[in-house]
């Protein structure tokens, strides 16, 4: 069969476009990669990996995908990375469930989504989950897709294009200290990460202790309540200690409060930079529309 499909393409005559693509070239590769008008050969390994060894809906939810080998992941490694995230998920719902309704959740995104186990333990739950697979992580969305799960990959020291829907939950494993080590800003993430999330929506941030502690100095520019702080405990997932931070963003229903309050000459400087920046963003992006020509100011009248 492979030589037979591929037999097909080669017997085309010289020059016939598009061209085979080269035999090196990633045909899952997808970030920042120049799109090219070629074909990809047919594979037996590829082809066979992606498809006619999967299980049905729903055990292949739970069921180790073959690509696992791909990462050097074993059997044994996958189970325990579902049991882990099925404990955690349930602690989180311990967590907020005196503040949530039947419907909170319906949109939610996990901002890392290593190999899909968050969004697996929400099985029972009626939600849509996006799995986010950072660029430097990219095979694992792999696994996802294996899984029966949707996801996709993203660089986040970029904006994410969430159109058209906010989230109702975020979720962030070790994110932020990843975003660290590659120079990117924390500051800019929680920002994006305000964006995204609706009004009265959650956002559970597990990391390091010293980035929960930074993270916490921004709550009250964010207007987000931090609901919860815990100390969770070592897992086979752990890597070294972690604390979980489970915050809210309010829902405005006032005008800007000052931010400052009490001692005036207190520092904040952190928190009012960065209301600052929360504060002009919409001027900006009016600018911008206004003089790219798509908004029009009323003619004055004298």
């Amino acid at each position: 069969m492979e030589n037979k499909l591929n037999g097909c393409y080669l017997r085309r005559a010289p020059g016939t476009r598009p061209p085979l693509c080269d035999a090196d070239e990633d045909p899952d590769a997808a970030w920042n990669v120049p799109m090219k008008a070629c074909i990809t050969p047919y594979s037996r390994k590829v082809n066979k990996a992606k498809g006619s060894e999967l299980l049905p809906w729903p055990r292949r939810l739970t069921a180790p995908p073959t690509r696992l080998e791909e990462l050097g992941i074993t059997n044994e490694v996958f189970h325990e990375d579902t049991e882990v995230w099925r404990w955690r998920v349930s602690q989180y719902w311990k967590q907020i469930k005196s503040a949530t309704e039947k419907y909170s959740f319906r949109n939610i995104m996990d901002m890392r989504a290593n190999l899909g186990g968050f969004a697996a333990s929400l099985m029972d739950k009626d939600v849509w989950v996006m799995n986010v697979v950072p660029v430097n992580e990219s095979t694992k969305l792999n696994i996802i897709y294996d899984r029966g799960l949707i996801g996709t990959l993203h660089d986040w020291c970029e904006s994410f294009s969430a159109y058209p829907r906010t989230y109702d939950l975020l979720h962030a494993w070790l994110l932020f200290s990843n975003i660290e080590e590659r120079g990117c800003s924390t500051e800019d993430l929680l920002i994006e990460m305000d964006r995204i999330v609706r009004p009265l929506g959650f956002i559970i941030i597990r990391d390091k202790p010293s980035v929960i502690n930074y993270i916490q100095k921004y709550l009250k520019a964010l207007r987000w309540d931090g609901w919860s702080s815990v100390e969770p405990k070592i897992d086979a997932l752990s890597s070294g200690e972690e604390s979980i931070l489970i915050a809210r963003k309010k829902l405005w229903k006032e005008g800007p409060e000052k931010l400052r309050e009490g001692n005036p000459k207190e520092e904040e400087e952190p928190a009012s930079s960065f209301a600052h920046h929360l504060a002009i963003a919409p001027t900006f992006a009016y600018s911008f529309l206004y003089l790219s020509g798509r908004i029009k100011f009323p003619p004055t009248t004298s």
